[in-house]
């Protein structure tokens, strides 16, 4: 490839820059994100240029770019180049982490890009070395070849003449580019929308870099899964057209691929994007075509803030103490570092404004989108509070939050109907009292001295108890969302998804994590929730999800508003006072009477 003298220097104008911290951003400011993440691109590559010889690959890419500089435009641009640049650079540099291929076949895969690059641009060629993956060839943008070897990682020849193309190996040879076979699958490129209108997208099957953060190797879709992609994304576009028309036209310049995953469970969908792989979205298979619109809406705020951060940093260098600081995200089940909470906090600032446009078009009968709506302008705003001010922020960092607050601020001025805004606030506390009894740990003072109070039959706990709770992250927390996720299947509106047709126990079981009390919660029995709840600690005491539901249970039924009071907001106590009264006195001691004494350190 020809050297570029130098590159540019890119700024942002002020307008764009609001666009961004507002959580938007027109198809002129895509625009200029993409021109200075093709600068970066370019960066990184002359980087790895400067690190190892780049050989007969650097040289066909050269030759591609002075016959067909679009070509190689596109491929430079492509999300899984940028993964695989980034990927290559912290390999050589001792940064990557976890199991991956060997070092020369991450460095190798120059040469399938190179060999793509020929290929597409038309020209005849010859080129060694390019990796094998456990049988697959992917040549990016084009698809994958497979080869019939054993070895997990050996190399064949890319061959072009006249117009035809050959994978070679030993004496087995693979046409390419020729129709879908059983050693040739081709990238399908997904079109959908109206011809004014359209969203041209990747459906990246093959790649090894479309997974984040770490590569995978190729699993080409059957025809079937394909097609059914391709449905879901033609209903999906058609929402984003019709309820977010501004998005939908930044997402036609700033969405490139979509890397399909297997199917999780109903309510819980998985979708990640990278830094390094702008316009890439990896996504599991949406349990509808709304889903998907909101995963691409999620994911898109990630793209553009990734991309405003490779340009201005929104916090400074964390020069704190080895134990670095971590934050509840209401999204998440484990504690999150600051940056990972300013991401999440941009992308469902995106959701939130999805839900409120969503109950509009809806003409107000939809229940769930009033659930959702409610359920994130309450998190969101949670979120934001935890960090407003922080030191770390930069001026262009605390602008942002700013300007999120804002929206936030009207937001919850806009009327939701009582029913599902009550259950909104309900699965908000409940998540965030599940992330306190996993994740805080009151200190062993605090616990001796209410045991030592309760011992001696005090009227109420000694305010030494209320000391803070350190942070303990709990690697096994795990589905806390279990509450929301058991409401959207009452609201999700068809007859055999409405929890009530089935018992409790059956409801549960429908959903990773939940329990008893939890369906009888979301069915809006909370007496008979408390009663599961107590059952359930009667059984096993350090269950941090029934301590955080029996509060949940007391506040939805309005009794002892003390220990629900203290149970939404410091379960972790009670949990650890608890089990050191059983201890000492080998008799258990009833949770509800322990939480309502332990009150009044959550007033």
């Amino acid at each position: 490839m020809s050297a570029e003298p130098s590159l540019p220097h890119h700024r942002l104008p002020l307008g764009v820059v609001s666009e961004l911290m507002r959580g938007e951003g027109s198809p002129d400011t895509l625009g200029l994100l993409l021109a200075a993440e093709r600068s970066r691109r370019l960066l990184l590559l002359r980087m790895l240029d400067d690190s190892i010889d780049l050989g007969p690959a650097w040289e066909l890419l050269s030759r591609a770019q002075g016959h067909a500089p679009q070509v190689v435009e596109d491929l430079m641009m492509y999300p899984q180049t940028g993964m695989w640049l980034a990927t290559a650079l912290r390999r050589l540099r001792g940064t990557a982490q976890g199991d991956e291929p060997p070092l020369w076949v991450v460095l190798g895969h120059v040469r399938s890009l190179a060999a793509a690059a020929g290929l597409r641009a038309g020209l005849d060629f010859t080129l060694d070395d390019v990796p094998v993956r456990h049988g697959r060839v992917p040549l990016p943008t084009l698809g994958c070849a497979v080869l019939p070897v054993t070895e997990p990682w050996v190399t064949a020849t890319v061959r072009s003449e006249g117009g035809s193309a050959v994978l070679e190996r030993g004496t087995a040879a693979v046409p390419l580019l020729g129709p879908p076979g059983p050693r040739w699958h081709p990238v399908r490129r997904l079109t959908v929308g109206p011809e004014d209108r359209q969203l041209s997208i990747t459906l990246d099957d093959a790649d090894p870099y479309r997974t984040y953060p770490r590569p995978t190797e190729p699993r080409p879709l059957s025809d079937e899964a394909a097609a059914h992609w391709r449905q879901l994304l033609e209903r999906a576009w058609a929402v984003l057209l019709d309820e977010q028309p501004a998005t939908a036209d930044a997402m036609r310049c700033g969405l490139l691929s979509l890397t399909p995953t297997v199917a999780r469970e109903r309510f819980r969908p998985r979708s990640v994007t990278s830094g390094d792989a702008f316009g890439g979205i990896e996504a599991s298979e949406p349990d509808d075509a709304l889903q998907l619109a909101v995963t691409l809406v999620h994911e898109f705020q990630h793209t553009k803030l990734g991309s405003l951060l490779h340009l201005a940093p929104l916090l400074t260098h964390d020069t704190g103490p080895a134990s670095p600081e971590a934050w509840y995200a209401p999204w998440r089940d484990d504690p999150r570092p600051l940056e990972g909470l300013l991401q999440g906090i941009y992308a469902f600032a995106g959701i939130t404004r999805f839900w409120r446009e969503h109950r509009k078009a809806a003409s107000g009968s939809d229940r769930l989108a009033h659930f959702e709506f409610a359920l994130w302008r309450v998190q969101l705003t949670r979120a934001m509070r935890q960090i407003r001010r922080h030191p770390r922020l930069t001026p262009l960092g605390t602008a942002l939050l700013d300007t999120l607050r804002e929206h936030g601020t009207r937001w919850r001025t806009e009327p939701v109907p009582e029913e599902w805004l009550t259950l909104a606030r309900l699965c908000a506390d409940d998540h965030a009292a599940r992330w306190r009894a996993h994740h805080r740990r009151p200190t062993a003072p605090a616990v001796d001295t209410a045991v030592r109070a309760w011992l001696g039959g005090a009227s109420e706990p000694p305010r030494a108890s209320a000391s803070d709770s350190p942070l303990v992250p709990d690697a096994s927390a795990r589905w806390l969302d279990s509450l929301a996720v058991l409401v959207r299947y009452r609201l999700s509106g068809t007859d055999d998804d409405r929890i009530a047709l089935d018992g409790p126990e059956k409801t549960a079981a429908r959903v990773t994590g939940a329990l008893t009390g939890d369906a009888l919660l979301a069915m809006g029995a909370p007496e008979a929730a408390r009663t599961a709840y107590l059952a359930d600690l009667a059984a096993d005491p350090a269950l941090a999800g029934a301590w955080a539901g029996l509060g949940s249970a007391l506040t939805r039924a309005g009794t002892d508003p003390g220990a629900a009071r203290l149970l939404r907001g410091r379960p972790e106590l009670a949990r650890a006072v608890h089990r050191a009264l059983t201890d000492a006195t080998g008799t258990a001691p009833d949770p509800v009477r322990l939480a309502a004494w332990l009150g009044p350190l959550e007033s």
